[in-house]
């Protein structure tokens, strides 16, 4: 039989910060292995490797509108009232080498994508252009890289593309589609062993009798984790035996990268996961009782290199300590590398003034950097065309209509993207 003793945790509540430090030196959450995965089942995985560019990207210089390739030069001083004209002497094929080149004096015809001629360094948009006959009349000037997305703008050969330890969003995944890499290697997703105990608990198909409630910790737990990028795996509901819970505890050790365990870490003598967690193995309970609202009663342990969570069984008590302590310890599970700790909305101040055509809402995409004590929203400079600026951006600030300048300094609000 299991001793039900005096409680094996601490006398003195420890803070968040005591108490990660506490855990942080018995266990470090490393993946446990990686594997191979089809692009398209890559979102959400891990990168396990550093993602290298084998070509440049763009490989050619393009164009990002429909136009006329042009020598901006010929463009100089172009009004509506007295429009440069310049010489069409062929069109740019999509899909296909530019056939023509564009000398002093001419155009070609290119539409979005296509492949700048040799002599050309701008586009004429199709909008602030005629055509009479065999010459184009430009009624706006353009300069030199106008509507134009250079070669290697993106990314140039053997530049890192993605870093390991890099979580997949959308726009990693369309980079990595861009660069051709139709197969990545990412961590393995770790296991996570989700356990309810309690006489009270029922599961949601129950109707509760008097004293009972229904089990919600193992599937609000359990999409947490999925949230988070791991496997749950419910391991049912524990009857308050201490018996029952060691042998379950066991099973979820041996089959698991982590176990989370909701209910019985109050003190009391029905409450039996730090018992339980102390007979698993060394070195037990490291943690027992945190100075935080709602939580108090959680549990951080470790039993023969398994980490093992004692969450309250309260629900939202349970998902606060999921916010902090768990997902921590997944992602170092999963390989990636540490976050950042703002939400998805943050002040910041703006690194340098950003200039809008004030008719649109211009979204500006935006990286966070943090300088003593300060966040600073630097803007990601780029064309709509360079997928880079999504990848290396942490969010956008957005720019209301009607508005043409935000300042240098200025306090925006910064719209994190989804992890």
């Amino acid at each position: 039989m299991l001793y039900l003793g005096e409680m094996p945790g601490f006398s003195a509540l420890l803070t968040v910060g005591e108490a990660k430090a506490r855990f942080a030196r018995v266990y470090t959450p490393r993946p446990r292995g990686t594997e191979h995965v089809a692009l398209d089942e890559a979102f959400g995985r891990v990168l396990a490797a550093d993602v290298l560019a084998p070509e440049d990207l763009p490989p050619f210089d393009r164009s990002t509108v429909d136009g006329y390739a042009v020598r901006a030069e010929d463009t100089r001083g172009a009004t509506p009232e007295a429009p440069a004209e310049v010489r069409l002497v062929g069109e740019v094929l999509m899909g296909e080498p530019a056939s023509c080149r564009v000398g002093p004096g001419e155009a070609a015809r290119i539409a979005t994508g296509g492949m700048l001629p040799e002599g050309a360094d701008a586009v004429v948009m199709l909008e602030d252009a005629d055509v009479r006959g065999g010459a184009v009349a430009v009624r706006r000037p353009v300069r030199p890289g106008d509507n134009v997305i250079r070669r290697a703008e993106d990314i140039s050969r053997g530049e890192v593309a993605v870093r390991q330890g890099t979580r997949l969003r959308p726009q990693e995944v369309g980079l990595l589609a861009a660069l051709g890499a139709v197969r990545v290697e990412v961590f393995l997703r770790p296991r996570v062993a989700v356990v309810a105990t309690g006489d009270e608990v029922v599961p949601p198909d129950r109707v509760p009798g008097p004293g009972q409630v229904r089990d919600v910790n193992t599937y609000a737990l359990g999409a947490l984790v999925r949230q988070a990028g791991g496997v749950p795996r419910s391991l049912g509901i524990v009857e308050d035996s201490p018996e029952r819970l060691l042998q379950v505890l066991a099973e979820a050790r041996a089959a698991a990268d982590l176990v989370l365990v909701s209910g019985g870490s109050s003190v009391g003598s029905r409450d039996a996961v730090a018992h339980a967690v102390n007979a698993l193995g060394k070195p037990g309970v490291v943690v027992h009782g945190v100075s935080i609202k709602p939580g108090k009663p959680t549990i951080l342990a470790v039993a023969e290199g398994t980490p093992i969570v004692g969450l309250p069984g309260h629900p939202v008590s349970g998902m606060v300590i999921f916010d902090v302590f768990v997902r921590d310890l997944l992602r170092g599970l999963s390989g990636e590398r540490p976050r950042r700790g703002f939400g998805q909305t943050v002040r910041a101040r703006l690194d340098r003034a950003v200039a809008s055509a004030g008719v649109r809402e211009d979204h500006i995409r935006v990286a966070l950097e943090e300088r003593a004590g300060t966040l600073w929203a630097i803007p990601i400079v780029g064309k709509s065309g360079v997928i880079t600026t999504m990848t290396r951006a942490d969010g956008v600030v957005v720019v209301p209509q009607g508005q043409d300048r935000v300042e240098e300094g200025a306090e925006v609000e910064v719209r994190l993207f989804d992890a």
